[in-house]
């Protein structure tokens, strides 16, 4: 039986830069860089849920064929895919604080009917949700 998400993929133009953006400017942890034969295998991850990794993958990486990785460097390039929804209990600070540290963002925190939430792009195009759940919204909890 699925116990929950484990690892996700991030894709990456370059996998040095994304980790340093990761572990930088978001304050993740490394918790996997090894390499591989031809592959390097890193993963990051936020220091409060040891169960998640975000696996950042090359777009140049093993089991992509020359016109799927094209296909997935023009999308990311163009800044299309969302890669995931991160959760937080100060929406506004962090904004503020990783804006200090050159994220960019493409909204800034607004009031929405389930929270708080800002976007922003990692340093491949890939943009993220920041949101602050409401109190009533709570979805950690069982319903």
């Amino acid at each position: 039986m699925i116990k929950g998400l484990g690892i996700t993929t991030v894709w990456t133009f370059d996998q040095q830069r994304t980790k340093a953006f990761f572990t930088e400017k978001l304050d993740f942890e490394v918790r996997d860089d090894i390499s591989m034969g031809d592959m390097r295998w890193v993963t990051v991850g936020a220091k409060d849920q040891p169960g998640v990794e975000l696996a950042l993958m090359s777009l140049d990486g093993p089991g992509l064929d020359a016109e799927s990785s094209q296909a997935l460097k023009t999308l990311v390039g163009k800044g299309v895919i969302g890669a995931g929804a991160f959760r937080t209990d100060d929406c506004r600070g962090d904004y503020e604080t990783f804006r200090a540290r050159g994220v960019e963002f493409i909204q800034e925190p607004q009031e929405r009917p389930y929270g708080i939430e800002a976007i922003f792009r990692d340093d491949n195009g890939n943009w993220y949700s920041l949101t602050e759940r409401s109190e009533e919204l709570d979805f950690s909890k069982p319903f």
